[in-house]
């Protein structure tokens, strides 16, 4: 009980000007809530975390059963654990005696799993029970081929950051697996996006012939496919390699903001509106979409956590303010517009997550993205369609039926607008049953009521980063980010201005937290 003592009196004070002051009524209201959802969500973590491993499986069923547990987990999911259990520490829900215990055992762990060494690249998938590489998927019996992901071993290389910066008696184990990670493998100086700018990060490679396409390179198949779009959750991969000099600088702005504005590229979701510059010799063209009365730049599906889950991280909105701090709120204020106000679902929150109907889905805001396939926001997967200027007419008005929200997609959006977050999540809860032993289930399809009554580590992870973010004074961008890294990236991202107005009104964040 005297270990939760300081985590709740420290939830009714904020600091002025180095003076507490004493918080209002409903920000503590607010605080005890979020307080009490860190606890059930850190529960579904450890339910789901091997105690003779201390690797998480990647998902649970919803009563938190052992036998629920999956048979394999991720480098993000490992990673999400750790950056989990620095969260679970620092608001009390667990002793710093215990929250070193699990770090260090989850740190050993990984230290003698096999993995890619000219690299120091994690396989995908692992089986948490004794940390063997996945090579038959446990789900169908398919065969599954070894591969090392860039974002995914960007997310673990990111908490192991965290682990450095907020506990010093395991910054040695930390620091001892990250100075293997080379991010500069995944670097092809050759791969170019369509406005002339070369050098990408690949999506990942395999260490023996994959089917498929491949290209083979450095003793490995890459895949074929690159990151190209700036608001996708593979920056956090460029961050850490620009940051540690392994992949040059100017590779952040050879991704593009939108696509092309010409009929070429007429298949994207709507045609942009922007300007052309140039950062460090790279030529930009500074794209946006427009998206019932929002200007944004828009991420590839139209999800929160394309847009917001490297910000957990890097504080890209102060780093950033002519870019990602314009760009972030009005990318929450669309989802809200269409939750509340344009699918009319009274809900809002899209992001990729489990499907109520069964399996998994990749959940967002069609409008919101470029891909024209989009991400549907409801179980019937009805589409957006603007039409592209004159090159393509727009599309009948989608018909939006059963939408499906994403509880983690929420709180991700904490910095933005913390009261439409917190009453989003109380009527969440109220509502339907979407709120189990592990905090809030993975998703709800909210005209039907159908919940999909399971736990998923990846989105947890994201639930527990946000709460530590807003309960803790950024909690994890404090420890993440190191005076090297602030060095590399902070001047870096400063210098661009999105084509997102300044002071764009955006009604949606009204009673956020400022």
């Amino acid at each position: 009980m005297r270990r939760l003592l300081a985590p709740l009196l420290a939830l009714t004070l904020t600091l002025a000007g180095g003076s507490a002051a004493v918080a209002a009524p409903a920000d503590r209201a607010a605080d005890r809530a979020l307080l009490g959802y860190a606890r059930d969500t850190w529960r579904s973590m450890t339910a789901m975390t091997d105690p003779g491993t201390g690797l998480v499986a990647d998902n649970i069923t919803g009563d938190l059963a052992t036998g629920g547990r999956s048979t394999y987990t991720s480098p993000t999911n490992i990673g999400g654990y750790l950056w989990s259990t620095v969260v679970a520490r620092d608001l009390g829900i667990i002793s710093p005696t215990e929250a070193r215990e699990r770090m260090g055992k989850t740190l050993d762990t990984l230290a003698r799993l096999k993995h890619h060494t000219p690299s120091g690249m994690y396989y995908n998938w692992y089986d948490p029970r004794d940390g063997s590489v996945v090579t038959v998927w446990p789900d169908d019996g398919s065969t599954v081929y070894p591969f090392m992901s860039s974002v995914d071993n960007g997310w673990l290389a990111a908490a192991l950051h965290v682990v450095k910066g907020a506990v010093p008696q395991l910054r040695g184990k930390a620091d001892a697996i990250l100075r293997k990670m080379n991010f500069g493998f995944y670097y092809n100086p050759a791969a170019a996006t369509p406005f002339g700018a070369s050098g990408l990060i690949a999506g990942g490679f395999w260490d023996a012939p994959p089917p498929g396409c491949s290209q083979q390179r450095a003793g490995v198949w890459f895949t074929c496919n690159h990151y190209d779009i700036t608001v996708t959750e593979p920056r956090i991969a460029t961050y850490l390699g620009i940051a540690a000099g392994q992949i040059p600088p100017e590779a952040y702005y050879h991704t593009m903001r939108t696509l092309p504005a010409s009929c070429d590229w007429s298949w994207h979701e709507m045609q942009p509106v922007g300007f052309d510059t140039s950062h460090l010799g790279v030529p930009v063209y500074e794209g946006a979409y427009r998206y019932r009365g929002i200007q944004f730049v828009p991420s590839w599906g139209g999800d929160m956590f394309e847009a917001l889950m490297p910000d957990l991280f890097v504080p890209e909105a102060r780093w950033a303010p002519n870019s990602w701090g314009r760009n972030h709120p009005a990318t929450v204020a669309g989802q809200i517009e269409h939750g509340m106000n344009d699918a009319r679902y009274g809900y809002w929150g899209f992001s990729p997550a489990s499907d109520p109907a069964g399996g998994y889905m990749a959940w967002g805001v069609d409008a919101m993205g470029m891909d024209t396939d989009g991400y549907p926001s409801d179980m019937e997967r009805s589409k957006y369609d603007a039409g592209f200027g004159d090159c393509r007419p727009a599309g009948p008005e989608p018909d939006y039926g059963d939408g499906v929200v994403t509880p983690h997609a929420a709180f991700l959006a904490l910095p933005y607008a913390k009261g439409p977050v917190v009453d989003n999540l109380a009527r969440l809860k109220a509502d339907f049953d979407s709120y189990g032993p592990g905090g809030f289930y993975d998703a709800v399809a909210v005209g039907s009521g159908t919940v999909a009554k399971r736990y998923l580590s990846l989105d947890q992870a994201m639930i527990m980063a946000a709460l530590g973010n807003e309960l803790r004074h950024d909690l994890i961008r404090r420890a993440f980010v190191s005076p090297q890294f602030e060095r590399r990236i902070r001047p870096l991202i400063a210098k661009e201005t999105f084509n997102v107005p300044a002071g764009q009104d955006l009604p949606q964040l009204r009673g956020a937290a400022s």
